[in-house]
């Protein structure tokens, strides 16, 4: 019987109609002129072809009698597939900020329990570049799939099996449907109990061993580093984060935005300054959210703090569930230069790593499950009704999350992948997700907000495109004081993919 394991069940008992926990995509996908077929039905078939690839495609959660314990996955025998991909006109006049509003609304709604969790959305009528061939199509595919099933580096471990590296789909035959399989996840209600008391019996037993370390990793995580620098203020964070405008409770409704900037620019940047690619995100982040919250008023003393995932997925790793714990870093907004800043996040990342080391080692993705339905959602709930949110500092001021992509061109159902923009999660206490993926040399960054709390969530990002020119610039001017090699032509020829890239994206 397949658990669901207790960190992936936290995203489903968190989950509320003000929290939806799915994450999504929006792939910009290109059509040629020649193409003249019907895109839509090419995605049900190609979809549908590839299913067995991926076991999220066809599998729904079956609850435990009484909720006494975590879900199960089965196999769903009836699958519509008209209900799971859907085609969606975005209405005209179609610009870029009408497909992020539709996204956002479209983003905002539950999953229904009862079927697999993942939705696609054909996104038709996006706006075209000027740039492109008379008669080139631009097509946009909007997914969501829970966070119980998955986390970011198993959506790569997804794309894998659902985009191809030529505009010839490879061949995936459909296996031969095993009506045997579908009938034995017909469990009753004795099997069900029986399997939930091993399961929990055998996950105590797990806990209790590694219980000790795992509460000393926790508070060594949490406390705030110590720093023997003349400055620590650089470096130090305290046990909680200032209170912010984005640091308060949530609605269903969201905003999202979405920009790109080059990937060399960014490595520029890094090596110039002796840091690492995530440390340049942290930094325009930063940069980024400090001037967003100065237009509201907000100008907070402490430097704001991020609650960054890192991933725990042994090498060679492929399966779907989340295997993900979770690190606090300094965004160093009490810094004004923006190269000290970046200094200072880089030993807050490096501090960061330091405490996670050896995590993989201890940090338990399973553990006991009795009860757990009803605890969770009960503390969620209470959490929310009793004001907590609002009247307790936050640990964190936002959720920035770099996935790494493949830096080729890839192909979904024969159309030209252009651009690869994450939607991600908000929550109460964090309005804003900040979710970035490498892609064919492009840094794809995708915000999303509550909309109550933030509106304007474009904003941000003009100020994080900013921030980016304004630290590759100051890099540059480094690398040149310092006798370097400054490379302008390498500069300008990022220049010129970014006028591309910009032209390119709808």
């Amino acid at each position: 019987m397949n658990h669901l394991t207790g960190l992936d069940a936290a995203f489903l008992h968190l989950e509320s109609p003000e929290t939806p926990m799915h994450v999504g995509s929006l792939n910009i996908l290109e059509l040629p002129p020649e193409y003249s077929g019907d895109f839509m039905e090419d995605v049900r078939t190609h979809i549908t072809n590839r299913m067995h690839l991926a076991d999220i495609f066809q599998r729904k959660l079956l609850n435990m009698p009484f909720d006494i314990a975590n879900p199960v996955w089965v196999k769903e025998e009836h699958l519509d597939i008209d209900h799971h991909i859907r085609h969606v006109i975005v209405p005209p006049p179609a610009t870029r900020s009408t497909v992020d509003r539709l996204v956002a609304r479209i983003h905002s709604s539950l999953l229904d329990r009862s079927r697999p969790l993942w939705e696609m959305y054909v996104l038709d009528g996006l706006p075209v570049p000027s740039s492109a061939p008379e008669g080139t199509r631009y097509v946009g595919l909007y997914s969501k799939m829970h966070h119980a099933a998955l986390d970011g580096m198993g959506g790569q471990v997804l794309a894998q099996a659902i985009l191809d590296v030529s505009a010839v789909p490879r061949d995936e035959k459909k296996p031969t449907r095993n009506r045997a399989l579908y009938q034995a996840d017909n469990f009753g209600v004795a099997e069900l109990a029986a399997s939930s008391v091993a399961h929990n019996i055998g996950q105590s037993f797990k806990l209790a061993k590694t219980l000790p370390g795992l509460a000393r990793k926790a508070f060594q995580i949490l406390r705030p580093p110590k720093s023997d620098s003349a400055d620590s203020s650089a470096e130090r964070m305290d046990w909680f984060a200032p209170k912010t405008p984005l640091n308060k409770p949530i609605t269903n409704q969201r905003s999202f935005a979405r920009f790109s900037i080059p990937l060399a620019e960014s490595k520029r940047i890094a090596a110039i300054n002796k840091v690492s690619l995530n440390d340049v995100v942290m930094a325009i982040s930063a940069e980024g959210m400090k001037r967003y919250l100065a237009d509201e008023g907000c100008h907070p003393d402490k430097a704001l703090v991020a609650a960054v995932p890192v991933s725990i997925r042994p090498e060679g790793n492929t399966e779907l569930t989340n295997q993900v714990s979770m690190a606090r870093m300094s965004l160093a907004t009490n810094i004004k230069d923006p190269i000290e800043r970046l200094k200072a996040i880089h030993a807050s990342a490096e501090h960061a790593k330091s405490l996670l080391s050896d995590v993989k080692t201890i940090l338990p993705t399973d553990f006991p499950s009795l009860g757990a339905p009803w605890l969770m959602s009960g503390v969620a709930s209470t959490m929310i009704r009793s004001g907590i949110t609002n009247a307790v500092p936050p640990m964190a001021n936002v959720v920035i999350s770099n996935v790494p992509g493949p830096n080729m061109t890839l192909y979904f159902a024969g159309a030209k992948q252009i651009s690869v923009y994450p939607v991600s999660i908000p929550y109460h206490g964090f309005g804003l997700n900040i979710t970035l993926q490498s892609y064919n040399g492009w840094l794809d960054f995708g915000l999303i907000a509550c909309r109550r709390l933030m509106p304007d969530v474009a904003e941000l990002g003009n100020y994080m495109e900013a921030a980016h020119k304004k630290l590759l610039k100051r890099s540059l001017e480094l690398e040149e004081a310092t006798n370097n090699d400054a490379a302008p032509a390498d500069v300008a020829g990022v220049a010129s993919l970014k006028t591309k890239k910009a032209a390119a994206s709808p």
